[in-house]
């Protein structure tokens, strides 16, 4: 599995910006968020790969638990082209074949043209 400058979690915007977070930040970032779960407009059911709305996910952050990458994520959201932007889980070997919604196809749009963080086509 490659990971891109040990991430486990990149939020990337339509622009081809993005915040890279590491084991341990995207884990208390997961946790002190409830996943994103309030900010989240489409997901894989099976790993951390999400689409999240820019407005709740800036909203999502200034409301919980401090954490350290939050500024650089409100900075990401806030300059986004987009009203998304796109997580990847880069630790998953997930294929997303149970990610069936239009969300996806947005998703994959978006990260079709960024490197590959070790995901596999779904």
């Amino acid at each position: 599995m490659t990971r891109l400058g040990g991430a486990a979690v990149v939020f990337v915007d339509d622009d081809g910006n993005r915040v890279e977070l590491a084991p341990d930040e995207s884990d208390a970032l997961f946790t002190l968020t409830a996943e994103l779960e309030a900010a989240t407009v489409s997901a894989c059911p099976t790993c951390r790969s999400r689409v999240v709305a820019v407005v709740a996910l800036v909203d999502v952050l200034r409301a919980g638990a401090p954490h350290t990458r939050s500024s650089e994520l409100v900075e990401l959201a806030e300059e986004a082209p987009t009203l998304h932007v796109y997580v990847e889980d880069v630790t998953s070997r997930c294929r997303h074949e149970d990610w069936h919604d239009p969300g996806h196809e947005e998703w994959a749009d978006a990260l079709d043209d960024e490197p590959s963080l070790g995901r596999l086509a779904p």
